[in-house]
């Protein structure tokens, strides 16, 4: 019960990028980089694996940003001559590359991050993507004329390369979707569509991460304009759980999200955000736990996942940790305490002489009497 896993992202050390940056800058280059990236991913596994994650990811080490590390591999983009967009509903302005032509993968993208994963850790492992109408939201378009026609052309190369990602040794691949709390009916209408074509034919676990963002002030700005109750879940949660994809991943720690809209999510995995990554605030525990005893309400004791809200990728190195420990210890403490509850209080008592055995359900009885005459087993 209660296996662990984070969203994705985890701070980059100081000599691999700038900290403490969404957009940091390298700090090497060529081989040297290359190095530098697979030595931070090793480090991340090492951190995951000492604070009881279960589920481990590579860090996304090895991408400056969660969407274009992938559109760097894409044929038919400009990163040249980039333009300034709004984007997530105009909630705040980037530079973004732009489709110029039809899209290509230009050969693989997560390759060596899923093997150096594979290779270096005995859990389970994912590996995160941006989903298409992320990507769509974060790129200017100068060619399909069309953003469904451009989200399916995404899907398309996303697939290939999750379907690549599994032939790696991938248990889950997850794709990003920020972007489905902002557009509600386009989820509906298409969104979900998209995000299914990305994970099609897919034997491995497939996941899709959903949140209110990054701990950066655009995000804190936005979420004080959203009310007491955070309602836009309820619009899409339906249609989620009657998707194909196994699993959703949201926040809930310090979020103003009604835990009750978990609910909705009936017959999918829940991968429900028990730290909060828009504070350097350090979790304890118990608070973990208390949360996770929340969700139980709702979901599933086997479909929960403790998890944290959003990546960390702009948080502090040290507080990361610190927080990725009281995930871990939080889970282990909830799993505990769902144990003990469900001790029976006559569980260590019985009738002298009257030994039991597991029925198939999984409670004891009374081991039937021999049979007169029937061999004694040895």
């Amino acid at each position: 019960m209660f296996k662990t896993t984070i969203a994705g992202s985890l701070p980059k050390p100081g000599w691999l990028a700038e900290t403490n940056k969404l957009w940091p800058t390298w700090r090497q280059a060529g081989e040297e980089l290359e190095r530098a990236k697979r030595d931070a991913t090793l480090l991340w596994i090492k951190e995951q694996e000492d604070a009881g994650i279960e589920i481990v990811t590579d860090g996304e080490q090895s991408r400056q940003h969660f969407v274009h590390g992938f559109l760097e591999f894409v044929e038919g983009i400009d990163f040249e001559h980039k333009v300034k967009m709004g984007i997530r509903n105009n909630r705040y302005d980037a530079m973004v590359p732009v489709v110029t032509g039809p899209l290509k993968l230009k050969g693989r993208v997560h390759e060596r991050e899923a093997k150096t994963l594979r290779t270096h850790s005995r859990r389970k492992i994912k590996i995160t993507m941006p989903g298409p109408m992320t990507i769509v939201d974060t790129i200017a378009d100068r060619h399909y004329g069309d953003k469904v026609k451009l989200a399916m052309a995404f899907a398309e190369l996303l697939n290939q390369e999750a379907r690549a990602l599994e032939k790696d040794g991938v248990d889950t691949i997850q794709f990003d979707e920020p972007a489905f709390n902002v557009y509600m009916d386009d989820v509906k209408k298409w969104g979900i569509a998209a995000l299914e074509r990305a994970a099609h034919g897919l034997k491995c676990t497939t996941a899709v991460h959903i949140c209110y963002g990054y701990g950066i002030k655009a995000n804190l700005d936005w979420k004080e304009t959203l009310g007491s109750e955070w309602r836009q879940y309820e619009e899409i949660f339906p249609a989620l759980a009657r998707s194909k994809i196994d699993q959703v991943s949201l926040e809930c720690m310090h979020s103003r999200v009604p835990i009750e809209l978990l609910a909705l999510l009936k017959g999918k995995d829940v991968l429900v955000g028990v730290i909060d990554v828009a504070s350097d605030k350090v979790e304890t525990p118990q608070e973990v736990a208390a949360i996770i005893r929340q969700a139980l309400k709702y979901v599933p004791a086997n479909r929960l996942y403790p998890c944290t809200n959003c990546g960390m990728a702009p948080m502090d190195r040290e507080i990361a940790i610190r927080k990725l420990s009281a995930l871990g210890a939080g889970a282990e403490l909830a799993r505990s305490s769902l144990a003990r509850s469900r001790q029976s209080p006559t569980s260590s008592k019985r009738t002298k002489g009257t030994p039991r055995t597991s029925s198939p359900g999984g409670r004891t009885r009374p081991r039937a009497a021999r049979r007169r005459g029937s061999p004694r087993r040895r």
